[in-house]
């Protein structure tokens, strides 16, 4: 590797972290005034891609890392909305994900690539539980908003559940819609210490 090539790594990474400050905007049509920055979504999303791979018998890292990059091209393009996006001709993420990456030691472009191309046009076990974390991790999300007096994201759990492609994802659905944020909470004080 040469140092441009080093230069546009460290370059990627800073980019990657303006993520950590990129709000979801999608919740402000439900009144969420501080939403959930992009990375604190990828970060959960990537937890449950990781849950719901080894509840499935995927490959649990490779779901994971789809889902740790699933949004990066976010950080130029930003969060569209779905409301937006009916109205905007945006480049593909894939378009986004070959501008991010064209500097990089060509390995690792080649395959953040085609990381980028397998969720957003394959067909594995391992793409649908990346695709069904995305979607768990807006129903949980919309929840907590919920909890939090945001009583308009009814939508958000009803459509995230219809999108739902494993049958690991659809239980987990069902469990979370009938308990609260800080039933977790509530089940280890319940608990006497070992």
């Amino acid at each position: 590797m040469d140092d441009n090539e080093i230069d546009a790594t460290a370059q990627l990474i800073f980019e990657m972290g303006f993520l950590k400050v990129s709000k979801r905007t999608g919740w402000w049509l439900c009144n969420v005034k501080d939403p959930e920055s992009i990375a604190e979504h990828s970060f959960r999303t990537a937890i449950i891609a990781g849950l719901l791979a080894g509840m499935e018998g995927a490959d649990a890292a490779h779901a994971t890392t789809m889902a740790v990059w699933h949004d990066s091209q976010e950080t130029r393009v930003g969060d569209i909305p779905h409301l937006g996006r009916r109205y905007l001709k945006a480049a593909t993420n894939e378009q986004v994900t070959a501008d991010q990456t064209a500097s990089l030691p060509v390995v690792v472009a080649d395959q953040l690539r085609a990381l980028i191309e397998e969720y957003e046009n394959g067909h594995s076990l391992e793409v649908d539980c990346a695709h069904d974390a995305d979607k768990l991790d807006c129903l949980f999300q919309a929840i907590e908003y919920r909890e939090a007096g945001h009583m308009n994201v009814g939508r958000w759990i009803d459509s995230s559940r219809t999108k739902l492609r494993t049958k690991s994802a659809q239980r987990l659905a069902d469990a979370a819609v009938a308990m609260c944020s800080q039933q977790w909470h509530n089940t280890i004080m319940d608990q006497p210490l070992s």
